[in-house]
């Protein structure tokens, strides 16, 4: 369980919305192959808030939920009710790469193919980050 902060101002643009609509984030999960069942998505458009509630069917579809939704344009916080492992996840910087964010992260710049995959498949290319995006850093 916790809470999870996003930059509301980056990320993928879904719809026309401030805060992406329900159905749009679901769509979103859909498309990256993302098993959804046992989970509930809610959206607090005032707050700009996700809530998954449930519990996914593991741990990695659990973190990648929440960061496939965290880094959608017009979501600030995704709140996560699932049991389980706290995820660990990084803050992209500003001149960051995969290489530099696996040196500090994982001990080895050389292990940077290991967040790539653990981010697939909201990430299609290790060169393609963007500072304040989210991602996952695997155990």
């Amino acid at each position: 369980m916790g809470l999870f902060s996003f930059l509301k101002g980056k990320g993928k643009k879904l719809g026309t919305e401030a805060t992406p609509a329900k159905a749009e984030l679901e769509a979103e999960l859909d498309t990256l192959g993302l098993d959804k069942s046992g989970v509930e998505i809610e959206v607090e458009p005032e707050s700009s808030k996700v809530k998954i509630k449930g519990q996914p069917k593991d741990q990695e579809t659990r973190e990648k939920m929440i960061l496939a939704v965290g880094n959608i344009e017009g979501v600030a916080e995704v709140e996560d009710e699932a049991d389980g492992p706290a995820p660990v996840f990084h803050e992209v910087k500003e001149g960051e790469t995969l290489w530099k964010i696996a040196e500090a992260t994982l001990g080895d710049g050389a292990r940077y193919k290991e967040i790539f995959e653990a981010n697939k498949p909201m990430l299609s290319d290790p060169d393609k980050i963007y500072p304040g995006q989210v991602l996952r850093i695997p155990a």
